[in-house]
């Protein structure tokens, strides 16, 4: 009963948001699917994926509940993982047109799916136009040209600094290499350019928003990076009132609170990933529940504004090898879901929902997307090692205990309930090893019960009257509810609770 009463919940917030989707009032909190484009799907057999592989892929996204994508840097770019633009109003060749693009953010939004890019402003390609025009008038003997001031050119030697080749000019780059200068944010020619790309990609192309690069190495300092985004944030909101703007800033929580300062609507919750993140912590403490409500509220507290948690993305270990999970399903099905009882826009990157592997270098961690030993892209260049733990896509669709349905029905229970993402967290229940959040946003209230423990049932009484409303079970079991407040949850359990 209980099953078919959320059932129904599911279909009609899903009709609710794919209509409210584009709409200013349209909330931002969602959940989000990152994908590398180059690892995903081939639509053309050349073994790279491209952007019309991932529209040929939008029913899986579909099947997932997922209302919101981010790519990866789609523009032209030398390098395979295409942080380097060469220009930012076109798309890489290997991945299609401009005109794949927009039919893919059609296609999303026909779906009620939401679209951001990655807009990388910290620098660009050695080899983009701006670059290379500098280096000319550099060579030249004018510093005066206007593309020289669009980087940050100096005399001397220096940390950062990379020699202008057959000159004694040297450039800034914090990303070593030399192939990606960092672009000089405060000027405001750049920005005029900027305004140009963003209003290129918004009004024109039609996506929903931006994913920040690189955001700590904007300025000289934390206050210069802060002024920065608080004029992108301005600028795109300006275009575009409706768009939504995630920043990388990988830094500490007490520093990715002051970066929301900038009006930005989302920072990446780095706390929380990784080996020594919220999570992994908490599955690891002697008494997670503390350990995981602690690092919620703490959260909730220091950040104004939407958080967006996440287990892993392109940059760190898959969470798979993390929590040591490869033979162990329930522990990599319970991260998802304790990550995912987190209010705002999870983020989820793409394979972790099958229980994909990766660590080391970083094509180790952007090998090609699992769907079944027949169908996947070619690796990118420099990976190492490439090994599946788990079934690909196909396979675990037909499982309904597969990681990847469970992952599903996290996202059905989201779109169900909300308030789960856009709600305030307070503590209800609390013991060592088992807690009860409620989560309310001011229309709305749930009670989020979780048991931490790998082997043993809970048994909670709450005060009060309260009804199931649905059910994580990672490890299989049973909840039950008894005299509408005596909980019983299995082990690596979770419930969502009504009031009556």
């Amino acid at each position: 009963m209980i099953k078919r009463l959320w059932s129904v919940l599911i279909v009609l917030a899903l009709l609710l948001s794919a209509a409210a989707l584009g709409e200013d009032a349209a909330p931002k909190e969602g959940r989000w699917y990152e994908i590398f484009v180059y690892s995903f799907s081939d639509s053309n057999g050349d073994g790279i994926g491209d952007l019309n592989g991932v529209r040929n892929k939008l029913d899986y996204l579909e099947y997932l509940g997922i209302d919101g994508i981010w790519l990866m840097p789609v523009n032209p770019s030398p390098s395979y993982h295409k942080y380097d633009v060469t220009d930012y109003k076109d798309i890489d060749p290997q991945y299609g047109t401009l005109d794949d693009m927009r039919a893919l953010v059609s296609e999303c939004h026909e779906k009620g799916i939401r679209v951001i890019t990655d807009l990388v402003l910290n620098h660009t390609s050695t080899k983009h136009r701006w670059f290379t025009m500098a280096c000319g008038a550099l060579r030249m003997s004018n510093p005066a040209n206007k593309y020289v001031s669009y980087y940050n050119f100096y005399e001397a030697a220096g940390p950062n600094r990379v020699n202008l080749f057959g000159t004694n000019w040297y450039y800034e780059e914090q990303f070593s290499g030399g192939s990606m200068p960092d672009l000089n944010l405060m000027n405001p020619q750049v920005r005029q350019e900027i305004r140009s790309i963003m209003e290129f990609w918004l009004s024109d192309i039609g996506v929903d928003g931006f994913r920040l690069d690189a955001v700590t190495s904007y300025g000289k300092d934390i206050l210069e990076n802060i002024e920065i985004l608080k004029w992108v944030n301005d600028t795109a909101k300006e275009i575009k009132p409706s768009c939504y703007i995630v920043g990388e800033a990988w830094t500490s929580l007490d520093q990715i609170a002051r970066y929301y300062e900038s009006g930005i609507d989302s920072f990446f919750l780095f706390p929380a990933s990784q080996a020594e993140g919220y999570i992994a912590s908490a599955l690891y403490a002697m008494k997670p529940a503390r350990t995981y409500m602690k690092n919620l509220l703490l959260s909730e507290s220091k950040i104004d504004g939407i958080l967006a948690p996440f287990l892993g993305n392109h940059d760190t270990a898959r969470i798979l090898g993390i929590l040591n999970a490869s033979s162990n399903p329930a522990l990599l099905k319970f991260a998802h879901g304790i990550i995912n009882m987190y209010p705002g826009s999870v983020f989820t990157y793409y394979g972790d929902e099958i229980g994909m592997s990766g660590s080391g270098n970083d094509p180790n961690k952007r090998i090609a997307m699992n769907w079944s030993e027949e169908e996947r892209t070619s690796d990118p260049p420099g990976v190492t090692r490439a090994r599946y733990s788990y079934p690909g896509v196909y396979q675990q669709m037909e499982d309904a205990d597969s990681p990847l349905n469970f992952y599903k029905q996290i996202n059905a229970i989201k779109a169900a309930y909300p308030v789960i993402m856009t709600g305030r967290s307070s503590e209800k229940y609390l013991a060592d090893k088992c807690c009860v959040i409620e989560r309310s946003d001011g229309t709305g209230k749930v009670y989020i019960a979780i048991n931490f423990d790998a082997d043993k049932s809970a048994q909670i009484t709450l005060e009060g009257a309260y009804t199931l409303a649905a059910e994580l079970l990672a490890n299989g079991g049973e909840v039950t509810l008894e005299g509408d407040n005596a909980l019983t949850l299995p082990p690596y359990g979770i419930a969502l609770l009504l009031e009556k």
